[in-house]
């Protein structure tokens, strides 16, 4: 089947076909599900050339059509860029294996022994904007934990994500397995019906806006790891050190701000905003930032209003917001009322301050004198991330390759029956750990 063939033919049959070989790579052992991650760079690595002149044209075409600056930061795929997508590839070929992992093992009687052994979760539906490198990691990921995947990219990078697509069948095709394992939607019709395919999608991750997360929750039945916005702080506490602090501040709003991890409000307690304001905004202001106050951070540095709509908004520019605060449980306050419960930091030589903010801040990830912007799959040696989860529930934060198994129980005795167990002359269990 052709890349773009899915888009023609019945999508339950292409999904079912995507099951077939994800019930495949489930029972490959380790050497041969690295073998064809391998496979896959190497595959990668040759159509180097191709891939980069298909982002090209939809990097053209996108400016033609007045693409959001944010937006086409993430859709842009350069040489570095690929190359690092690349090596994250291979990476995740160096990971352990999360398949066949014993998490329990108990003699439940002589001769009666449960094991809980974790085991892939099956076919993942994974749906996001622009980004065609998260083809790559989503991909390396699935073959890793023995998951087929379905993707479905943006329109503005449906020819990145149908060369890599393309490179990555070669990839399977030269080991022996079955391409139809990573399968790519080309058309927004293709969402609604992907989300109707409980019978053979185990997974959703949408990674796009908080509307576009909710419009998925509420026309499936299919289990949805949410990542909606990523709202991400900074708190410069009383006792910061003011040099690290206009670092942290900097790297978090400036090194990547299109990335969902790069903060979008800086919050600055008042003992330390005479000293600390001034200079940071000097640094980001250099940097290009335009900088949002209120009232008290706009009589110490110069910058425009922030409105309440400003603490509710991810820039995914740079912009960013601050906020002056009287104290810490001020701080924290402010970011479970307004955070997206991503990832959100603070700085401090204050342990006290900073455990109180650890536990306390509602959040996928939070940190302690170091960027928001290390929230992140690759960062955390997961060799790559197939999306982030601010729900309560695990998996949360950055989703690497334990994220994309479950477990099955499994029993085996010697013709135990459950009636021994039960009733006025009941055997009783040993449960005793092996």
């Amino acid at each position: 089947m052709t890349v773009s063939a899915i888009a023609s033919d019945s999508l339950a049959d292409s999904a079912r076909q995507t099951r077939q070989a994800a019930r495949h790579l489930g029972t490959l052992s380790t050497t041969d599900k690295n073998a064809a991650i391998e496979s896959i760079a190497d595959a990668l690595d040759a159509a180097s050339e191709e891939i980069l002149a298909a982002n090209a044209a939809d990097c053209e075409a996108a400016k033609t059509d007045g693409i959001p600056k944010p937006l086409y930061d993430r859709l842009k795929l350069d040489e570095t860029k690929l190359r690092g997508a690349i090596a994250g590839v291979r990476g995740v070929g160096n990971l352990p294996d999360p398949v066949g992992a014993v998490q329990l093992h108990r003699e439940l009687d002589t001769g009666l022994v449960l094991k809980r052994i974790t085991c892939p979760l099956g076919v993942l539906g994974v749906i996001f904007e622009a980004r065609p490198d998260a083809v790559i990691q989503i991909s390396s990921l699935a073959i890793k934990s023995g998951n087929g995947a379905i993707l479905k990219g943006g329109k503005e990078a449906v020819r990145s994500c149908q060369a890599i697509v393309a490179a990555i069948h070669r990839g399977l095709n030269n080991v022996g397995l079955a391409p139809e394992a990573i399968q790519l939607l080309t058309t927004r019709e293709e969402i609604a019906e992907l989300l109707k395919l409980d019978e053979f999608v185990d997974l959703i991750i949408p990674r796009g806006s908080n509307a576009f997360v909710r419009f998925v929750q509420e026309n499936t039945r299919i289990p949805v790891l949410g990542h909606a916005d990523g709202i991400c702080h900074v708190y410069v506490d009383a006792a910061a050190d003011i040099e690290k602090a206009v670092s942290i501040a900097v790297d978090a709003k400036v090194q990547y701000p299109a990335a969902c991890n790069a903060t979008e409000t800086l919050l600055v307690h008042r003992d330390i905003a005479q000293t600390f304001l001034p200079q940071a905004a000097q640094a980001l202001r250099d940097r290009g930032v335009e900088l949002r106050g209120d009232a008290a951070a706009r009589q110490i540095a110069d910058m425009t209003e922030a409105t309440e709509e400003d603490w509710r908004t991810e820039y995914n520019d740079l912009v960013l917001s601050v906020r002056v605060v009287d104290s810490i449980e001020t701080a924290i306050d402010h970011i479970n009322t307004y955070g997206s419960r991503h990832t959100d930091a603070i700085v401090t030589e204050n342990d006290d301050a900073a455990n109180t903010f650890l536990s306390q801040v509602d959040a996928a990830g939070v940190f302690h004198n170091c960027s928001t912007r290390f929230s992140d799959g690759f960062r955390y040696g997961f060799g790559a991330e197939v999306g982030i989860s601010t729900q309560k529930l695990p998996p949360r934060g950055p989703v690497g390759l334990d994220g994309l198994v479950t477990y099955k129980y499994q029993a085996v005795g010697d013709g135990h029956i459950a009636a021994t167990y039960a009733g006025r002359d009941a055997k009783p269990f040993t449960h005793r750990d092996l």
